[in-house]
């Protein structure tokens, strides 16, 4: 049932894709990726250190985009499966990715910049008031975006290891994208500081209001350079139209031809207990990954108390380090399997979260302990979006669902993940006491450690009961 590239014939297996499809089709999360990495590693440093806007005010802000993202998610992925050959020149999924594109370059920006018509006397209420509407159509766009590009992986390849060299590629531009992140951002920290803009006192070597300019700045380079690599999807990946697939009534034949493969809908993966096995390690590696990445730059500045320019430099040799690991994860997953490669990333994101724990003060060794954070991530990320691949297998009608379901539990609960951090501040200056300064610290080796343990039993579930979906009525 699964349709391999347009060029394949009826009764033959479908070619592989060329290298040019591969990468077109790999850049096409680019745009969110760059936004994703300010999102998640500069949002609450934003608003609060340079905003300076209350510790709640800021998680509030980001749970609100990851709600409307998660909300937006499962309703993207119905919409899409259902748009199925109905949008005769673009094919349902990469119409829904241009839609999110545009959402994500008119909203961006405005997140962070400062907000237009608010003064020294404006209430905090009304600031995060201004920037909630663009924040909605921003998470919806990027939902569109991310939801139409994963369900394009089961639609242009068949072949498991296929899949996992396409999740690789795709992953790998993740790394590139939040390298060209943090390269730009240390790069606009440091032209800050250079002879140009006065005295050196006048520039703090501390995150304040005078880094306005330097967010700003960055969120427009992101959005342009995003724009041309969104460009180079749509002009270099073909989406297989297929006919429309319509849910059994009561015109519909009571016995199928023995040769066709019932059509597993939406409401059937509520029914299967593979999707909430995949669904959980999927939401515990997003946990990882994603919380590891918002606290990363609280957990330097105010920890370890490293100057400014580190928020840009750690966070690049972790995706330094995962850009060369992704490439390992073909061979590896050939050599071991899926679920001992996502082991072997938990075992070594374990090892960060210990390291951490144990260490007030990591000095130098920062770099060593970054690199080991970065890999891990980037082994569990791969191997578990293989994994909803695999889930997903031949049913590619109702792939944008899946996906669009297992997003929205790692949304919200991220989410809601942060604005509990948050809320667990123990005063509202962030320096006041001994205990802000260690606040960080632990919340590291929660986010890693604690999320780790969660994903391991995860794991064991599915080494017990493997990745396989029932036999069904299809007129249930």
């Amino acid at each position: 049932m699964g349709p391999g590239p347009p060029a394949a014939g009826a009764g033959a297996p479908p070619r592989p894709l060329s290298l040019v499809a591969r990468l077109s089709y790999a850049v096409g999360h680019f745009l969110n990726d760059l936004c994703a990495s300010m999102w998640f590693t500069y949002l609450l440093l934003y608003l609060h250190s340079v905003r300076a806007y209350s510790s709640r005010g800021a998680g509030l802000l980001l749970l609100l985009g990851q709600v409307a993202d998660g909300l937006c998610t499962p309703l993207v992925g119905f919409e899409a499966d259902r748009a199925a050959g109905r949008c005769a020149r673009f094919g349902p999924r990469k119409a829904w990715h241009l839609v999110g594109t545009i959402c994500v370059l008119l909203s961006f920006p405005f997140i962070f910049s400062p907000c237009l018509g608010c003064g020294p006397a404006t209430p905090e209420w009304a600031a995060l008031l201004y920037y909630g509407p663009f924040i909605v159509i921003f998470q919806f766009g990027w939902a569109a975006t991310q939801i139409a590009h994963l369900s394009l992986i089961p639609e242009l390849v068949t072949n498991d290891h296929e899949k996992v060299e396409l999740t690789a590629l795709r992953y790998a531009f993740t790394v590139v994208a939040n390298i060209t992140v943090y390269g730009a951002a240390w790069l606009l920290l440091h032209l800050q500081g250079s002879p140009r803009t006065g005295p050196a006192e006048d520039v703090s070597d501390q995150l304040g209001v005078q880094d306005v300019p330097v967010f700003r700045n960055l969120s427009l380079l992101v959005v342009g350079v995003g724009a041309v690599f969104s460009l180079l999807f749509h002009l270099g990946t073909r989406e297989g139209r297929r006919r429309q697939v319509e849910e059994p009534g009561e015109h519909s034949p009571l016995l199928a031809p023995s040769t066709a493969q019932p059509l597993l809908l939406w409401k059937h993966w509520l029914r299967e207990p593979a999707f909430y096995q995949v669904g959980l390690l999927y939401m515990s590696t997003r946990l990882i990954v994603n919380l590891s990445q918002t606290y990363i730059a609280m957990y330097l500045t105010y920890s370890l108390h490293l100057p400014k320019r580190f928020i840009a430099t750690i966070p690049l040799v972790m995706y330094l380090s995962g850009f060369c690991s992704s490439f390992l994860m073909k061979p590896v997953n050939k050599c071991i399997g899926r679920n001992m490669t996502y082991f072997v990333g938990l075992l070594v994101i374990l090892a960060f979260a210990a390291w951490v724990a144990l260490a007030d003060e990591l000095g130098v060794a920062v770099y060593v302990a970054a690199v080991l954070l970065g890999m891990g991530c980037a082994t569990i990320l791969v191997t578990s979006l293989a994994m909803t691949a695999d889930l997903i297998g031949p049913h590619t009608h109702s792939g944008a669902f899946v996906y669009g379901a297992m997003s929205f539990s790692d949304k919200v609960a991220n989410g809601l993940a942060v604005m509990a951090i948050q809320s667990l501040h123990p005063c509202s200056l962030e320096l006041c006491c001994k205990a802000c300064v260690a606040f960080y610290h632990w919340v590291m080796v929660v986010v890693t450690g604690g999320v780790g343990v969660a994903a391991t039993l995860a794991l064991c579930s599915l080494l017990v009961w493997p990745i396989c979906l029932r036999k069904w009525d299809p007129g249930a």
